[in-house]
């Protein structure tokens, strides 16, 4: 093969995943914003938010920022947001994920809420990886406990594969999301890693993609996590 065959296909693959990352959409990068705030004004209420010792043994992270509730007899709720998993030394890049919960009842009007999953353990995560988790079915999920210790922790928290908070009006609190459906958003994977990359790669740290974008949202787990960013 020669130089000039070797240089051209190198500059293609190099446009291929240029162009990847320049699809990256206004609604990802909104879903990082949001989801970097969440976690940053978790930092600010140790008594009412998640417990550090709980979110120093979680596995994953996912952030579902404005979840949105609005029904009339028939109701639901659906929400986007993003996923990063501990590694070797560091979190992983984002996986944007997606989660739907129908209800049924007589509901009116419409409310939006935050969302945090601690994903506790390697269990929880092959499980969420496996294309599509039917919560409470597929992977065990609870309402976690909030303040500034996890001591009042029941068993079934403490088992729980996946425990659940919720934010409304400034205010965490555990909700019960069993029934809820929680998958990657493989279209907004491709646009912005490019249709070779699977979320199960980029969880893991398999493969190592930067997504300059997600770089608050990396930095706000770190400071949460007391896990400092990487030496260059």
């Amino acid at each position: 093969m020669s130089k000039r065959t070797i240089v051209t296909i190198g500059c293609a693959v190099f446009l291929t995943a240029t162009s990847a990352f320049a699809k990256l959409s206004g609604d990802e990068a909104k879903r990082l914003s949001e989801a970097t705030t969440v976690i940053n004004e978790l930092r600010t209420a140790p008594d009412t938010g998640i417990p550090q010792d709980l979110w120093n043994k979680a596995q994953c992270v996912v952030v579902i920022p404005g979840m949105k509730k609005a029904a009339f007899v028939f109701g639901g709720e659906y929400g986007s947001g993003v996923m990063s998993c501990r590694t070797a030394n560091d979190w992983s890049s984002p996986v944007f994920m997606q989660l739907a919960k129908g209800s049924v009842g007589f509901q009116i009007g419409a409310e939006q809420t935050d969302l945090v999953l601690l994903i506790m353990n390697r269990r929880g995560l092959d499980k969420l990886l496996s294309d599509k988790v039917s919560l409470g079915a597929d992977a065990s999920i609870a309402a976690g406990p909030v303040g500034r210790a996890a001591s009042a922790a029941t068993d079934a928290q403490l088992s729980a594969e996946i425990l659940s908070y919720s934010r409304s009006q400034g205010l965490f609190a555990g909700i019960n999301l069993s029934g809820g459906t929680l998958k990657p958003d493989k279209e907004a994977l491709v646009r912005a890693y490019g249709s070779g990359v699977t979320a199960s790669e980029i969880a893991t740290g398999t493969r190592q993609v930067t997504l300059e974008p997600a770089s608050p949202f990396l930095a706000a787990l770190r400071q949460s996590s007391g896990r400092a960013a990487p030496a260059n």
